[in-house]
């Protein structure tokens, strides 16, 4: 995200100015000569639950996005419930990347949330080595297809609660895994997708559970 103010319904649902911003734009850092990994990592969710927002707060690049402004053409077909205020939505994806060192990089690409555009997230899962999982406890519902996909193509997955400034219900973590009907073995953490150092986490989380796997797998090979 080239800013993390400029998606103004996704990460300040209650309208108030995002808890961190992403680094100037002039700040961001190239790649390193010695880069030679590149690991893929989708971020998918429902409408409006943040998914662009966590991948500009992320990027050590301006992001590539392929947001639009709403129109009427999409009343009565964007289920908007919860997002009222939302003005823009992804109609392709989004593109960050950043770094875990000299050699191995994550890009971060971020699936449009609308029904209509369910059919790419196919494509996008294509060699991907593992998802997050956005959740807004506003429209829990809107996680059930993104994790059926991903258990569908048996693609790892961790799933974070974005934790909205109006978000009075507060369910606890455990009620969420519950009503998601997640197994023990699937990490669950919350998160502020607007804040840079919170969307590192659910990232390095991902990258713990690829690497947990990837060992009880070794183990049991």
């Amino acid at each position: 995200m080239g800013s993390a103010t400029s998606e103004s319904s996704e990460p300040t649902a209650a309208g108030s100015a995002p808890a961190s911003a992403a680094p100037a734009a002039s700040g961001r850092k190239p790649l390193a000569d010695a880069a030679e990994t590149g690991l893929k990592i989708v971020v998918v969710g429902g409408f409006g639950v943040g998914k662009t927002t966590l991948v500009r707060s992320v990027s050590e690049i301006r992001p590539l996005n392929t947001e639009e402004v709403m129109t009427q053409a999409g009343v009565g077909v964007d289920e908007t419930g919860g997002v009222v205020s939302k003005t823009t939505t992804t109609v392709a994806f989004d593109f960050g990347r950043i770094s875990l060192n000299d050699r191995m990089v994550l890009y971060l690409f971020g699936a449009p949330g609308q029904e209509r555009f369910w059919f790419l997230w196919d494509r996008l899962f294509s060699g991907t080595l593992g998802a997050v999982v956005l959740v807004d406890t506003r429209r829990m519902d809107d996680s059930w297809y993104a994790i059926d996909r991903l258990e569908h193509h048996r693609t790892p997955f961790v799933v974070a609660v974005n934790r909205f400034d109006d978000d009075t219900a507060r369910h606890s973590l455990d009620e969420i895994r519950l009503a998601l009907a997640l197994p023990d073995n699937v990490p669950l953490i919350d998160c502020d997708a607007r804040v840079r150092t919170s969307g590192k986490h659910v990232l390095v989380t991902l990258v713990d559970h690829l690497y947990q796997l990837a060992l009880a797998q070794e183990s049991a090979s």
